[in-house]
């Protein structure tokens, strides 16, 4: 029988006891696939160009058929931005760099 300690709280604990059973801390990876990783792509767009589009446009969507998106894009021009509440979030999430292309690729490249 042999023993190990515990990853959680360093108490003696079986080898093949999956978790701990003071702590509860897991102890092996057996079983548990390991995490993927995310490949983001490359967009060829840039945040100025988006950024001066919305600021000075952005109540047209103007800055969103630069990104691609199209659909959004007529939305907002035929709702005026969203009423100035479409436009404003929209303006914020691409100072922030959250705003995505039409592929969902985020824009974070300034010029």
């Amino acid at each position: 029988m042999a023993m190990v300690f515990c990853r959680g709280c360093g108490k003696e604990i079986h080898d093949s006891a999956p978790t701990c059973p003071t702590c509860g801390a897991v102890q092996t990876t057996t079983g548990i696939q390991p995490q993927q990783q995310v490949v983001f792509s490359v967009t060829d767009r840039r945040i100025l160009p988006a950024f001066l589009l919305c600021f000075f446009l952005g109540y047209l969507g103007v800055h969103r058929f630069y990104a691609g998106k199209i659909g959004t894009g007529i939305a907002q021009l035929l709702t005026f931005g969203g009423f100035g509440i479409w436009w404003l979030i929209d303006l914020i999430m691409i100072l922030c760099g959250a705003f995505t292309d039409i592929a969902g690729n985020k824009i974070t490249v300034w010029t």
